[in-house]
């Protein structure tokens, strides 16, 4: 009980990772850009790193303004990047701004030794010192986010489910495609200043994959994500502060974990009714032969 109040506020916060972070992973997930989170994250790292370097403070108003410009570049080049008639897949340019990416911040950090250990606040994050303000706002831009993906949520989910009927509908695919992933870049900037690169990567995508496994349509998807994320938020939490281990790279592997044991679940439900739907055809079968049967007594 007495660890409560300190776990409440990065609790607070993983519960608006999750809530913003596990409706983005949908898009992602249908649009086959899996690695787009980390692409983006990395990009509004090396825009941090730029502002370290030149003298910024990293946790400043001007720090975050430039990693922010870097990440809308990067939301540009994959808005560009995607065409139903190119032959390189938008992943193969996802990868390469990555390494770029990583690279760069590497080698700017290099010059900058005494900052590094902002290089790996970066990477693996530290939600649990989170505070109230960051809090606050972080809730008021996701939630300002969210009512913007849901007043045009049914241009975003007809371009991430089906991109060749969006193209066909006269939908302005690029155009969207870059305001989606302008708002991905605003959440993206602000959560690696949060929890990290790995952590936000975590949030985006294992609470959508988890959800596939037990659901196809959207509405039980985002259920089935929320719920995941909040409880592998509160459990990563506790067993951070229980086992003094960083509390970023807690969370993920107990979001591995998880992951792990609904896949088991899955592959038990999945058995199951096959095998109820075995045996209903066997048994549907009987009752066919047992009707033919009659019917030739009869004759």
């Amino acid at each position: 009980m007495e660890i409560l109040p300190f776990l409440l506020a990065p609790f607070v916060a993983s519960l608006i990772l999750t809530g913003i972070h596990a409706y983005l992973g949908v898009h992602v997930v249908e649009r086959g850009v899996i690695f787009v989170d980390l692409a983006l994250a990395q990009i509004a790292a090396l825009g941090a790193t730029v502002a370290i370097v030149i003298g910024m403070d990293p946790h400043g108003h001007g720090s975050y303004w430039i990693s922010l410009a870097f990440t809308f570049l990067g939301a540009g080049i994959f808005a560009f990047a995607r065409s139903s008639r190119g032959h390189i897949p938008q992943e193969a340019f996802i990868g390469i701004a990555y390494a770029v990416a990583s690279a760069t911040a590497i080698l700017l950090m290099s010059k900058a030794t005494g900052e590094t250990e902002h290089l790996k606040d970066m990477l693996v994050g530290n939600i649990l010192a989170v505070s109230w303000p960051e809090v606050r706002r972080t809730a008021l831009l996701y939630g300002a986010i969210g009512i913007f993906h849901f007043l045009f949520r049914k241009k975003f989910l007809t371009i991430s489910m089906n991109h060749a009927k969006a193209e066909q509908s006269g939908i302005h695919v690029r155009f969207w495609d870059f305001l989606f992933y302008a708002s991905f870049g605003f959440v993206v900037t602000s959560s690696v200043a949060i929890a990290g690169v790995l952590l936000v990567f975590c949030y985006l995508i294992v609470p959508s994959v988890g959800a596939m496994l037990f659901a196809d349509r959207i509405g039980p998807r985002l259920a089935i994500g929320w719920t995941m994320g909040t409880l592998v938020s509160a459990l990563g939490c506790y067993l951070s502060v229980q086992l003094d281990t960083p509390t970023g790279a807690t969370i993920v592997v107990t979001f591995g974990a998880i992951l792990v044991l609904m896949f088991f679940m899955h592959l038990i439900v999945h058995r199951g009714r096959a095998a109820q739907g075995i045996e209903g055809a066997a048994s549907a079968h009987r009752e066919l032969e047992a009707a033919a049967s009659s019917k030739a007594s009869l004759g």
